[in-house]
């Protein structure tokens, strides 16, 4: 199979860096291509980044030339998911709800490390969104921005474990959900000093998209997520077709 997975922002390093996690997390037989919005912020870590990372992804991947699988959309908390599922019919995985979700299958409650607190409120919205919120133990800001966690590894290893502590600590999470696709493949080195199970986003949306391609599963059609009605859209290249 062949699983497309598509950064939210246009910094292609973040983009490899992701599609070679998604790649350690891959089955046998299944393809991962990375993918780069042509447009939008180099990094997200706000409500209008995250609405302009939206229509940036649907742009990108509408305009994938080659069959795929399955979607993956490697933005934590950000906004576009919901059309994507309209767009597409094939399965639609967001690294925020598959991260959640894996989480409630390991512990009683979990807690969410991200970046910076500005992003924080976008992320309690998201898992609200989605009924992912009741065992949210909490949404923890390491203080990072996206670009820094690549920048400086070591200083973002440990600034996550400082919270992850804390939030095992003081906010009796049992598991530490890594809240930004850019800290992917830092999950073991974080789950070793602290000493909890560890998911990373980007990781668990693999499993769970080609779980549902072998399944034979995809987005229902019936109401919610039916495909954009045609009319006409003025002044914007993305083709609903």
């Amino acid at each position: 199979m062949r699983i497309l997975v598509a950064n939210v922002n246009t910094t292609q390093s973040m983009t490899d860096s992701i599609a070679s996690a998604a790649r350690a997390a891959s089955s046998a037989g299944t393809e991962i291509v990375g993918i780069t919005p042509r447009f939008g912020a180099d990094s997200c870590e706000g409500n209008f980044e995250s609405h302009l990372a939206a229509l940036a992804v649907m742009d990108a991947v509408c305009r994938y030339e080659g069959e795929f699988d399955a979607v993956i959309q490697a933005g934590y908390g950000e906004h576009g998911r919901e059309g994507l599922q309209e767009l597409l019919d094939v399965p639609v995985v967001d690294i925020t709800e598959a991260a959640a979700s894996t989480a409630m299958f390991l512990g009683h409650r979990y807690s969410v490390v991200t970046t910076l607190d500005r992003t924080v409120p976008l992320i309690e919205d998201r898992l609200k969104l989605a009924g992912l919120d009741a065992r949210c133990a909490s949404v923890r800001a390491s203080g990072l921005g996206v670009l820094e966690l690549e920048d400086d590894p070591e200083r973002a290893v440990k600034e996550i474990v400082a919270q992850a502590e804390a939030a095992v600590g003081d906010d009796r999470a049992e598991v530490i959900v890594l809240g930004c696709g850019g800290m992917s493949g830092l999950d073991a080195r974080i789950r070793e000093r602290c000493g909890v199970p560890v998911v990373d986003g980007v990781a668990a949306a693999v499993a769970v998209a080609e779980g549902l391609v072998r399944l034979g599963l995809s987005t229902s059609k019936v109401r919610t997520y039916a495909p954009p009605r045609p009319k006409k859209v003025t002044g914007w290249p993305l083709s609903a077709a």
